[in-house]
């Protein structure tokens, strides 16, 4: 039809009207558009026909705030479900401080300053207060590191430590859980006055969402703590978004429950765009500030979807989400929602630090299948493997296709579709599975958003 059409047009001398309607018919059936994801400590630019794009899911507009020193003494000095510091804390007390590690963004340098201040002013001076870093299983902290979490100021005042998991003599048991977890807390945080707990929350994959009592169990717990409570993940009422009924949450709270007798815990948790911006912050009453805080985080980066794609480009969202294979695994679970059965994932994930973790590594390259993973950890739940079945358990669903410098060999032992350098060469290849014209879902903020499926 375009040969007769411009035959028609050079024989009536009106060529320049119908070529001009020639490239817009050709520009409404291919309407090229280009999208900018975040990708390690860069970004991937790549374009589609955007007649393919069903949705672009993203965080809930909020505005962020611009006042945080103001916003932090408000929300500890108007607490929910508990009195403020000003009358908890008093003069010449002890202050620990739980602080993220490098893996989970917090921005813990914009408000530990605040904090500091605001103990000096109650009459808690700096050589009474230390930061204990609730690593939970991730490898210590260089020093280096820690200043760069809390800011090279706070890190000039107070002492810090890595919580280690490892190091058995640094915990003190508090009994089991109902489940049977041993509840080993470390020492650091139980020879102080006053606990405070600090972080972001977002969602969890399995134990419903982070922040609250996550800093102490897992983050200040030892080793066995933390493989006993994970491995009721395998439990199916275990799940991203879930309190009531989940076995990995109760447990959490049941252990940290054990620990706060007769402590003084105070929380401090905010909620962060994709910007890494604070939108809203919650402190008070570890239990009942949370609860608060993740009603919030619902409206934030909960987002309905009316069908699941075909194809679905996802961004961890950038560095740290993308650190390494073991965090990339957030954004494949929050992916896999909006991806229909035997779709395709493709996941911009730089991995600069490769799997980070050699058992999850070994537990794919030895057992090479999602079924024979999960019946191992049924039979022996091990930290690390666990998250080779968090990984493979998704493949079962979708095919994924990494955008990565993850060393390909080992992309293939973990049972990944493919691993390539650019988003062009993922599309290629997933055109082998879902054709040429897929309906797609985009997430550039994939380790936040959580699609959720309109029901009918």
């Amino acid at each position: 039809p375009y040969t007769t059409l411009f035959r028609s047009a050079l024989l009536n001398r009106t060529f320049t009207r119908s070529f001009s309607f020639l490239l817009k018919k050709v520009e409404v059936q291919m309407a090229i558009r280009s999208y900018d994801f975040a990708y390690g400590r860069g970004r991937k630019q790549f374009s589609l026909d955007d007649s393919l794009v069903l949705k672009e899911i993203r965080t809930e507009d909020f505005a962020p705030m611009t006042d945080i020193k103001g916003g932090v003494l408000e929300a500890i000095r108007h607490p929910i479900g508990c009195p403020p510091l000003d009358e908890i804390v008093k003069p010449g007390q002890t202050v620990a401080f739980i602080c993220n590690d490098l893996t989970r963004v917090a921005n813990s340098y914009d408000f530990m300053p605040v904090f500091l201040d605001e103990m000096n002013r109650l009459g808690v001076p700096d050589e009474n207060m230390k930061i204990v870093f609730s690593l939970g299983t991730h490898r210590n902290m260089t020093h280096d590191e820690m200043v760069e979490a809390v800011g090279a100021e706070v890190a000039s005042r107070v002492k810090m430590i890595n919580s280690d998991c490892h190091v058995d003599q640094d915990f003190l048991y508090f009994g089991q859980t109902s489940r049977g977890t041993p509840v080993l807390i470390n020492k650091n945080i139980c020879d102080v006055d006053h606990v405070i707990l600090t972080g972001t929350i977002v969602y969890h994959y399995f134990s419903g969402y982070g922040g609250g009592r996550k800093a102490v169990l897992p983050g200040c717990a030892a080793m066995e703590t933390v493989r006993k409570n994970h491995s009721f993940m395998l439990d199916p009422h275990a799940g991203l978004g879930k309190t009531v009924g989940n076995p990995v949450y109760e447990d959490q709270m049941e252990g940290v429950a054990r620990f706060a007798k007769g402590r003084s815990l105070f929380l401090f948790n905010a909620v962060l765009n994709a910007k890494h911006q604070f939108l809203k912050m919650f402190a008070g009453d570890y239990v009942k500030a949370h609860q608060v805080a993740c009603e919030f985080v619902d409206k934030v980066y909960g987002e309905v979807i009316n069908q699941k794609a075909d194809l679905v480009i996802a961004s961890c969202g950038g560095w740290p989400k993308d650190i390494n294979v073991y965090q990339m695994q957030k954004t494949m679970d929050n992916a896999s929602l909006a991806v229909r059965d035997g779709g395709v994932v493709v996941l911009l994930a730089d991995c600069e630090e490769g799997s980070g973790s050699q058992v999850l590594e070994e537990t794919c390259r030895r057992l090479g299948s999602p079924d024979a993973i999960e019946a191992e950890l049924e039979h022996n739940f091990v930290i690390g493997a666990n998250k080779a079945y968090a990984v493979t358990r998704n493949m079962k669903h979708a095919k994924f296709i990494l955008v990565t410098s993850l060393d390909r060999k080992m992309a293939k032992e973990m049972l990944f579709t493919g691993a390539v350098d650019t988003v062009e060469e993922a599309l290629e290849m997933a055109k082998t599975y879902v054709g040429d014209h897929p309906k797609i879902i985009l997430m550039p903020e994939g380790s936040l958003t959580v699609p959720r499926l309109q029901e009918a």
